[in-house]
C-alpha cells in the first residue's frame, strides 16, 4: 500500500528523474572478451551465466575482470569447465525468456543468473516478476536440462550513487521487495538457490556510472557463487547468505 501511494504521490517527479539519469548517466559498454568456452581440469561442469547488464560485466574492463572471467577461473582450478555467457544491457526477464527461445536447446549442469533491476525500472509488481522468474526456471529445466538454478539477489539500489533521491529511495524499495519474493521463490523451489551479498555500494567499488559494479564486486561476486557451486549438487543450500 505505501508502494501505491507513493507511486501516485511522486510518480511525476520519479518519470523527470528517471529521465534526468537516463540523459547524464554514462553509458558504459560491455567489456570485450570471450563469451564462451573449455578451460580446467577435474570433473565435467556445464555452466551457463544468465541475464542483464551486470552478467554482462558493465562496468569492468575486460570480461576476465567481470563475473563470467571471475568465476570461470576460479571454478576452472576444480572442474573441467564448458561454459557461456548470454547477457545483454537492459534485459528484463521476459527479455531473457524471449532470448532463450531463440537459443539452441543444450545441457547445462548450473545456470547462475542476474536479472531484476531492468524489471525494477519498468515498473514490473514483484507478484508479476516472480511468475516470470517461475517460467524462467520451467523453461531452463526443461529446454536446458539445468537442476540447479543459482538466483542472484538484485543490489542495495537504495545505495546506488547515480540515483538521486526520492527516486533511489523509491527504487530501492521495490528492490528490497523484489528480493524478498525471489528469496522465498527459491527457498520453496526445488534446486534453486537465492545468492545474497551484503556488499556496499561504496563508490570506490563501483563503476564509474555510480550504477553498475565494478572489478572487486565482480570477484567478491564469482567468489561467492563459485562456493556455491562446488557444494555437490545432490544436497544444494537453497538459500545462500551474505559473503
Amino acid at each position: 500500500m505505501k508502494h501505491l501511494v507513493a507511486t501516485i504521490l511522486l510518480g511525476p517527479l520519479l518519470l523527470l528523474q528517471g529521465r534526468h539519469v537516463r540523459r547524464v548517466t554514462p553509458l558504459l559498454p560491455e567489456p570485450p572478451g570471450p563469451r564462451e568456452g573449455r578451460q580446467g581440469a577435474g570433473p565435467p561442469l556445464r555452466l551457463l551465466i544468465l541475464g542483464d547488464s551486470a552478467a554482462a560485466g558493465v562496468g569492468a574492463p575486460e570480461q576476465a575482470d567481470a563475473l563470467s572471467g571471475q568465476l570461470c577461473a576460479r571454478l576452472g582450478r576444480c572442474f573441467e569447465l564448458d561454459w557461456k555467457l548470454v547477457a545483454q544491457t537492459g534485459a528484463t526477464t521476459p527479455d531473457t525468456l524471449q532470448t532463450l527461445a531463440s537459443m539452441p536447446a543444450e545441457r547445462f549442469d548450473v545456470v547462475v543468473t542476474s536479472l531484476g533491476v531492468n524489471d525494477v525500472t519498468s515498473g514490473r509488481s514483484p507478484k508479476r516478476w516472480i511468475a516470470e522468474q517461475a517460467r524462467l526456471v520451467a523453461v531452463l529445466r526443461r529446454d536446458f536440462g539445468a537442476p540447479r538454478i543459482l538466483m542472484s539477489a538484485l543490489p542495495p539500489m537504495h545505495l546506488f550513487p547515480a540515483l538521486p533521491q526520492p527516486l533511489r529511495a523509491y527504487l530501492g524499495a521495490q528492490a528490497r521487495r523484489y528480493n524478498v519474493a525471489l528469496q522465498a521463490f527459491a527457498t520453496a523451489t526445488e534446486g534453486c538457490t537465492w545468492v545474497s551479498l551484503d556488499l556496499s555500494a561504496d563508490p570506490a567499488h563501483m563503476a564509474q556510472d555510480g550504477f553498475h559494479p565494478g572489478p572487486s564486486v565482480y570477484a567478491a561476486w564469482a567468489a561467492r557463487l563459485a562456493a556455491l557451486i562446488a557444494v555437490p549438487a545432490a544436497a544444494p543450500e537453497r538459500t545462500a547468505g551474505a559473503v
